[in-house]
């Protein structure tokens, strides 16, 4: 029998767009991933107080890969104007910053 693998949770997305997007860079790095829904925000379309969040799942070894894949960076000069997150090597959810760098 084979071993199975077990899967841990890396995220909570609020919405299908952005768990669908963490899929997709994740697995372009090698890394495969499993999404669970919470079922009624999914039968009603609600994304609020838990309601509508994906957990991103990935097998337990390749963990902390996947954090560093999904991790937020900054990009930009010095000044650190604007916060990018970027999924892999392509950047997503852009947002302007004040000088200190917060939102």
């Amino acid at each position: 029998m084979a071993k199975q693998k077990e899967f841990v949770v890396v995220h909570i997305a609020q919405g299908d767009f952005e768990a669908n997007v963490m899929k997709s860079h994740l697995e372009s790095e090698g890394i495969p991933v499993f999404l669970q829904w919470e079922s009624v925000g999914r039968v009603y379309g609600l994304t609020a107080d838990g309601l509508g969040e994906i957990k991103v799942l990935v097998p337990r070894e390749l963990a902390e890969k996947a954090k560093r894949v999904i991790k937020p960076r900054r990009v930009g000069g010095s000044q650190g104007r604007i916060r990018v997150r970027t999924y892999g090597k392509t950047p997503h959810f852009i947002r302007k910053t004040d000088r200190q760098g917060s939102k």
